[in-house]
């Protein structure tokens, strides 16, 4: 759910020194560390379709009261069995954002990290919880039982840390990216080299999938057990992208891929089998799950990195308030609009609705707040790092 962003040449900025361009799979050299963080239109392109994804999978496939009673199936008996592999979606964003948190971090120091990804995370975050408790308190009470303490906690986006359940379902994977987040200034803090982060997506994986297979709890959370190989696949192919063509990160990639192939292929089967009414191939999961990764890869390694649709910056935009906001009040609108207008406009008013919303909430606060919320953050952790040097060095000169 990050966003590609632009910045500065990487070697004012401590970057990793890297070999000669070498020949992409399209016939053209990698961008090198001077271009690496040109902005991926494809990718602003991919995120939006993959939160549509997310949308229609919510309001055609998944189980909800939105339609007056009748389940999904019935209202979208052929629609809804093809549908129900964008519950993917959300695996999609994690390979993405293992290739641009890689791509906005390396080279850049923790004040700006950990400015950059809660400034992009938080805003929005607030309104959704917000406005969705709101909704549900209140307003559509019979959408989802939930309790003011309940949102009060999911405001700190630790809900998980502390077991209290989601407002909304979809607030998982911020968990899950926040988890990441952290593993990623941990990183920033020792320093990142291509050696470092190559030994990282080789070991990091089967680390959480250790700690899952033991049981140790704990360790298997923070380790994002079962997603981790996305992350770490999304790493691996900036890496690609920065560096050029090297056997270590494609093998290292394959193994991520198969991995994960073998942690989201069960789950999505259980998932959607006990979410929806359809019945999903395991043959069309792997597929899916393979091109989550060939996606990213399409976008970036090949001549469509070099797409210069502007438009496509303006949807990417769009795609994390829309993840936050459209399951319970889109089914609201569903619930009020299908008694009178029937499946199909519903269903099309319901989607440019949401996608109306997050217009509203990006540029009316997002836009606004985030860039004063990550100079702020930025600014007082370089002022609390120079205190601490400060005071270090006091000590050092009154010990002398």
């Amino acid at each position: 759910m990050a966003e590609p962003t632009s910045g500065a040449d990487l070697a004012r900025r401590g970057g990793v020194a890297t070999a000669p361009p070498q020949r992409s799979v399209a016939g053209s050299p990698p961008p090198g560390p001077a271009a690496a963080r040109a902005r991926l239109y494809g990718i602003d392109g991919l995120r939006f379709l993959a939160a549509m994804g997310v949308v229609l999978y919510h309001y055609v496939a998944r189980e909800s009261i939105a339609w007056g009673g009748a389940h999904p199936v019935e209202v979208f008996p052929h629609f809804g069995q093809r549908i129900i592999y964008t519950a993917l979606a959300p695996e999609l964003f994690f390979v993405i954002s293992g290739f641009v948190i890689l791509m906005t971090a390396w080279g850049r120091d923790v004040p700006h990290v950990v400015g950059s990804r809660v400034a992009r995370l938080y805003p929005s975050y607030w309104v959704a919880v917000i406005a969705t408790s709101i909704l549900l308190l209140w307003i559509w009470p019979e959408g989802k039982d939930i309790t003011v303490g309940q949102a009060l906690v999911n405001l700190t986006m630790l809900q998980s840390l502390f077991e209290v359940g989601h407002v909304d379902g979809v607030y998982w994977t911020l968990w899950t990216e926040l988890r990441f987040y952290l593993l990623i200034v941990a990183f920033v803090a020792i320093g990142m080299t291509r050696r470092r982060i190559l030994a990282f997506c080789a070991l990091w994986p089967l680390a959480a999938w250790a700690a899952q297979a033991a049981g140790v709890q704990y360790a298997a959370m923070f380790l994002i057990s079962g997603y981790a190989p996305l992350f770490a696949g999304g790493m691996l192919l900036y890496v690609i992208y920065r560096e050029g063509h090297r056997w270590a990160p494609w093998l290292l990639l394959a193994g991520n891929t198969v991995l994960a192939v073998h942690h989201i292929v069960p789950a999505q089967l259980a998932s959607i089998g006990r979410n929806t009414a359809y019945q999903p191939s395991a043959t069309a999961l792997t597929v899916a799950v393979v091109g989550c990764f060939a996606l990213v890869a399409a976008l970036t390694l090949t001549r469509l990195r070099h797409l210069r649709w502007a438009w496509l910056a303006k949807l990417g935009m769009l795609t994390y308030p829309i993840y936050l906001t459209h399951e319970f009040w889109g089914w609201w609108l569903i619930h009020i609009l299908y008694p009178h207008l029937g499946r199909w406009p519903t269903l099309v008013i319901t989607c440019l609705v949401a996608v109306g919303v997050a217009w509203v909430i990006y540029h009316g606060f997002e836009k606004r707040v985030s860039p004063r919320m990550r100079k702020a953050i930025d600014r007082g952790l370089r002022r609390a790092g120079a205190d601490r040097r400060n005071a270090r060095r006091d000590v050092d000169v009154a010990l002398a």
